[in-house]
């Protein structure tokens, strides 16, 4: 049988650096699923946390654990893995997801506001909410309905979570 020889470069790496390169390779063959975390313990736990356009489905979570697992050498470095999707109450993290989710309604805490409202357009610097709130008439009693529309930027979001109707 014959043994891999794996390039120069690569044996070079830290185990970190082998996995993140083997995660994006195997990302690479899916280009509609995208990384939201990678976690590496110090027992050599190997976390991955997968999100997806179109979402994650279980064979995706199977295809991206044996391309990592046929990527690396457990004669080498022994480790545990764990390939996941994210959750659906799992808050959002990146601009992708952000996009994939327009149309539907989020909880978006910032520094300043906590903000329920449908997200209708989002780029790769701020997202676009809009919702109806009740508000006092400019002129006599009573209250309104009135629309509002924000611009929130990525860095002044703390948390945005969609939320699930029913």
């Amino acid at each position: 049988m014959r043994e891999a020889v794996l390039p120069s470069f690569y044996t070079n790496m830290t185990f970190k650096e082998k996995v993140s390169s083997v995660v994006n390779e195997a990302l690479g063959q899916k280009p509609s699923l995208f990384l939201i975390d990678l976690t590496i313990t110090d027992a050599y736990k190997i976390i991955v946390t997968l999100d997806g356009d179109n979402g994650v489905i279980l064979q995706d979570c199977i295809d991206v654990s044996r391309a990592i697992e046929g990527g690396l050498d457990r004669e080498e470095q022994d480790f545990s893995m764990e390939v996941a999707s994210a959750g659906a109450t799992s808050p959002l993290k990146m601009p992708r997801q952000f996009k994939k989710n327009i149309g539907r309604k989020l909880k978006v805490t910032t520094a300043t506001e906590k903000i329920e409202a449908e997200i209708t357009d989002a780029n790769d610097e701020f997202i676009v909410l809009e919702w109806s709130a009740r508000e006092p008439k400019q002129v006599g009693k009573g209250k309104e309905t009135v629309q509002k529309r924000a611009e929130v930027k990525y860095e002044d979001i703390k948390e945005a979570i969609v939320i699930i109707t029913f």
